[in-house]
């Protein structure tokens, strides 16, 4: 299991590149405004909290059990989709209360549940699987041990179809990201050559 700064660091500076590039940017052009920044941290607070959010419970556990057991709270696993429920209702009710507008509360619930995800990939990638589709299936899964296959054992087409799942998950949870930050105003931009 990787430590929480690698959590937040990995959040940061790989998945929510374009809102570090567009801040640099705006820096440097003298854009950045008081509001913006405002907007860039309510942003990184809510993807720091949450990408730490299947681990809190190792704090209660810590305090009233002295161990640091974090993996569920009562039947639940907090590395499942099922769990990364309440990144999407955090993700929403902070939007909601920061901007008082129904879509920027959507897209704060999307990024919210990217930095969630971003959490479990690095924990599979690292410990070797998580409770992805709990409750339908109560086994770990792991994403990124099938990437570890090499196509002789399992053939040539499986390997580029196992391949291309475990790079597709960690695509989809940059794109989320992307998307959101889109709608926060965080984006890179295109300009024609010359």
């Amino acid at each position: 299991m990787p430590y929480p700064v690698v959590h937040v660091l990995f959040f940061l500076f790989c998945v929510c590149a374009v809102a570090v590039y567009a801040t640099k940017k705006a820096l440097y052009r003298k854009e950045l405004s008081f509001r913006n920044s405002r907007t860039l941290l309510l942003l990184m607070f809510v993807g720091g909290l949450c990408t730490l959010l299947p681990d809190i419970p190792a704090v209660y556990n810590l305090l009233v059990n002295g161990t640091i057991e974090h993996c569920w709270i009562g039947p639940i696993p907090t590395h499942s989709f099922l769990f990364s429920s309440t990144a999407i209702l955090f993700g929403g009710v902070v939007g909601y209360a920061a901007y008082r507008e129904f879509n920027k509360a959507v897209y704060m619930a999307i990024f919210a549940e990217s930095a969630f995800l971003t959490h479990l990939l690095l924990d599979d990638m690292a410990k070797g699987g998580c409770s992805y589709l709990y409750p339908l299936y109560n086994k770990p899964i792991r994403v990124f041990l099938i990437m570890d296959t090499g196509f002789a054992e399992v053939g040539l087409f499986k390997y580029l179809i196992f391949s291309f799942v475990s790079v597709f998950c960690v695509f989809i949870v940059i794109l989320m990201a992307l998307f959101a930050l889109s709608q926060f105003g965080f984006e890179f931009s295109y300009r024609a050559e010359k």
